[in-house]
């Protein structure tokens, strides 16, 4: 026979009030199981996010002249910068899709491992030995810089310059000091966030086996309302979202249509021979028609013999050759192959006395205000016989948005690069 007898209720202790106390957090999600696998899912995406940052800014070429260089103080961080190729054309337009997708697609694990965390920023004593203090120290700078990077990473992806000062150098230091605090981290944390992971069979059963248990498990947990797998699910979830709705400005087929997220939402600018994604139009630029005008333009080339004036119709009688290429840009957007017409570049240094190996060459627009208004060119990529001075696209003459009379298309080149509304070419070491 059951006894009825009414039960005292169990007392409840005192939430405390303060975030330095183990009572002020009641998530029963977080454990070092939980954090361990965001970690090390965040190991491996920082990396590429890291290594990839790093290409794109080597594509730009900084050490070939001053006017691609957005960080001239950079140093000894400089030290891995190369040549930027040619081959494959669709490097570039790899390279920073997978930068600029992936730093998106991670933030959801980003934010979940900062919360799994939040309590150990908050523990007492600050340091208990040495190591503990270097990791403390080595924590603070990769939340703080973690937060950088990614915010104004999303925030240039938008065009939405929010930020002081030029987003280039915010972004590459910002990225070596958040970068030094994680491999620092890894360094410390990644063994036992391994072991922690194996360990599985502990969570199973509800207990806490693994180390730094007591800074991350709740000693009074609030009762459960999903598991950690299903919240790890939650994340992974959010995480396909986020790809599902910024990947497709990266590709050709029916997820362009789903990319509401990059580059800042909206379509393709129309339809035809001219209808693919632009950044900059002809009136943001401040080009006006009167000065693209059959009578009033004329492209300057200067090399080694002299200067040479050519009008559009000049340009149109050359030996013209075509090239199938995207243009990828840093916000992480790029076309599908276009087809290119016009005159190869290293034709265009022959006219000016540069008749075997063409040098570098400096571009300049009718643009007269902005970034990358002028722009340097390698030597190879000068030479490449698919980089053009291009005058048509897909058949017809580019439209005002697309650089007419005349724009500049690299293989595997940034965006920036591929100078639209080409004035001027001086060819020579720079």
């Amino acid at each position: 026979m059951r006894d009825h007898t009414p039960r005292p209720p169990t007392p409840r202790l005192p939430t405390s009030r303060l975030p330095t106390s183990p009572g002020f957090w009641r998530s029963p999600l977080r454990g070092p199981w939980f954090t361990s696998v965001l970690g090390l899912v965040l190991l491996v995406g920082i990396t590429v996010l890291f290594v990839t940052g790093l290409l794109s800014y080597a594509a730009y070429n900084p050490g070939l002249s001053p006017v691609n260089d957005k960080t001239p103080d950079k140093g000894l961080l400089g030290f891995y910068l190369f040549a930027w190729p040619t081959h494959p054309h669709w490097l570039y337009r790899l390279t920073q899709g997978v930068h600029v997708t992936f730093g998106i697609t991670l933030i959801p694990v980003l934010l979940a491992k900062l919360w799994s965390v939040v309590p150990k920023l908050f523990a007492l004593p600050p340091a208990r030995s040495a190591a503990h203090a270097l990791e403390r120290i080595s924590l603070l700078l990769l939340v703080g810089g973690a937060l950088f990077e990614f915010v104004t990473g999303v925030l240039n992806v938008q065009l939405d310059y929010l930020f002081p000062g030029s987003f280039y150098p915010l972004h590459f230091y910002g990225a070596w000091v958040f970068f030094a605090a994680f491999v620092t981290h890894a360094a410390l944390k990644t063994p036992a966030a391994v072991r922690n992971v194996r360990r599985m069979r502990g969570e199973r059963d509800g207990r806490e086996r693994q180390e730094t248990a007591g800074e991350l498990v709740a000693p009074r947990p609030d009762p459960p309302t999903v598991s950690r797998r299903g919240a790890l699910w939650f994340v992974g979830g959010a995480s396909l979202l986020l790809w599902g709705t910024t990947a497709g400005r990266s590709f050709d087929g029916p997820l362009r249509r789903t990319a509401l997220l990059a580059p800042h939402g909206g379509a393709d600018p129309g339809s035809g021979p001219n209808g693919f994604q632009i950044n900059k139009t002809a009136a943001y630029a401040g080009i006006a028609a009167t000065e693209t005008s059959e009578d009033a333009w004329r492209l300057v080339l200067t090399g080694r013999t002299g200067t040479v004036r050519l009008s559009r119709a000049e340009l149109l009688r050359l030996p013209l050759h075509s090239a199938a290429l995207p243009i990828a840009c840093v916000e992480g957007w790029s076309t599908s192959d276009q087809w290119w017409r016009g005159v190869r570049l290293r034709d265009l240094a022959a006219l000016v006395g540069h008749d075997e190996e063409p040098p570098d060459v400096l571009v300049e627009s009718l643009q007269r205000h902005g970034a990358f208004r002028r722009a340097a060119l390698r030597a190879n990529q000068v030479a490449d016989p698919r980089s053009l001075l291009a005058l048509l696209v897909n058949g017809e003459d580019l439209s005002p948005d697309h650089g007419y009379p005349a724009r500049i298309v690299v293989p595997a080149a940034p965006g920036v690069l591929n100078t639209k509304w080409v004035a001027r070419m001086t060819f020579g070491d720079l």
